[in-house]
């Protein structure tokens, strides 16, 4: 679905105050929109083209990522000292949600209840910033996401991502939809002078970024995990193993005197194998491989999304994607999720404790077994609720 007009009559409207937010991987490839190399990092010009299309706040959905890290890494850790309910299965990516809702319905006590960062900025832009700061009602703040992914799309109809029939997200477009509004309202990407995230909701660690990489997420929860299990500095942050364009990728982390079993699946495919192996060894009464499982749909992760400019087959484009998310995140002074002071204050503020009473309404959701023709009857009596 075309999502461009719904949001020009957005940014066209006096009722609402638009803002939009952008995913860690649009910024690495939107330039090849306007002929720059893949994997050029846009960050500061893409600000400055939404300003320029009129949207009163730009917002980077990396805050929404560091935060998904500290709920995240809290629910392992949790899980991990009580021994159950593992592994983690993480649950940024809305296609594998969809598919293992569908097809691995029996495992969805072993899924985050996180929502993804997407899900979690919009419900802190509208029920915090929009209060707390603009002193406006939530329902009178329009959001907008900027994804690399037509999933995200789906992910903001479900309608539990929300309070009080207000959704987290109003909509969603792609990368390839903005570059064509850019284009649309003349402005010259490439040549724009560079501007900066708005604040509070725009600063954010290396962590973050990697997001947008397959390993990006569980490597971001081993580094803010590790530091809270041991309490002690964790020097070298990069956890290389988990790293690259392979479709399982596995590693073993010591912490604490443990070894933490992780393993990333880049693809459906692989998922589908990682989920078949747990489902046997789970039946079998062992016990399970791993202790974290991160999945992404698309090959690559959110660089190489559905909704990104198209590679034409070309997957130097894609690696390169990721190396310019790798590099913002080393060329970052803070590169763990838990350092930033945004999200501190955050919690200082409005929600409390990690995973406390605040945190679970706002930051987290619930799953269904979609995979009966009742599946749908049984969401809406429990969204009812």
């Amino acid at each position: 679905v075309n999502n461009i007009p719904l949001v020009w009559d957005a940014l066209h409207q006096n009722e609402k105050t638009v803002v939009v937010q952008v995913a860690p991987s649009v910024r690495v490839a939107i330039g090849e929109e306007f002929g720059l190399e893949a994997g050029t990092i846009s960050t500061g010009k893409m600000v400055a083209a939404l300003k320029s299309l009129g949207f009163k706040y730009v917002f980077d959905t990396n805050f929404g990522a560091d935060l998904t890290i500290m709920e995240e890494a809290s629910e392992f850790i949790n899980k991990f000292k009580e021994n159950k309910n593992l592994p983690l299965l993480t649950s940024c990516c809305p296609a594998w949600i969809n598919f293992i809702e569908k097809n691995y319905p029996e495992h969805l006590n072993l899924t985050s209840t996180c929502k993804s960062p997407q899900g979690m900025f919009g419900a802190i832009a509208k029920n915090y910033f929009a209060p707390k700061v603009l002193n406006i009602e939530p329902k009178n703040m329009y959001v907008v996401s900027v994804m690399p992914c037509v999933a995200k799309k789906y992910e903001c109809s479900r309608n539990e991502l929300g309070q009080d029939n207000i959704p987290d997200v109003d909509i969603s477009i792609t990368t390839r939809e903005l570059a064509k509004m850019i284009k649309e309202a003349g402005i010259d990407l490439a040549n724009l002078d560079e501007e900066p995230f708005d604040s509070p909701l725009g600063e954010s660690t290396g962590a973050a970024d990697i997001f947008g990489t397959t390993g990006g997420v569980l490597e971001a929860a081993l580094r803010t995990a590790y530091e809270w299990i041991t309490n002690k500095e964790l020097k070298d942050v990069n956890f290389s193993l988990v790293r690259g364009f392979e479709g399982i990728k596995e590693a073993t982390v010591n912490i604490a005197g443990t070894d933490v079993n992780v393993v990333a699946a880049s693809s459906l495919g692989c998922a589908r194998k990682l989920m078949d192996e747990l489902r046997a060894d789970l039946a079998a009464g062992k016990a399970p491989k791993y202790h974290i499982i991160e999945i992404m749909a698309c090959p690559g992760g959110c660089v190489a999304g559905g909704g990104q400019p198209f590679h034409g087959g070309d997957y130097e484009k894609v690696k390169a994607r990721g190396a310019g998310l790798y590099a913002i995140d080393a060329n970052k002074p803070k590169r763990k999720s838990h350092q930033n002071e945004d999200i501190k204050k955050l919690y200082a503020e409005f929600l409390g404790e990690r995973g406390g009473h605040n945190a679970h309404t706002y930051l987290h959701t619930h799953y269904f077994d979609r995979s009966n023709p009742y599946a749908k009857k049984a969401e809406a009596e429990c969204t009812a609720e």
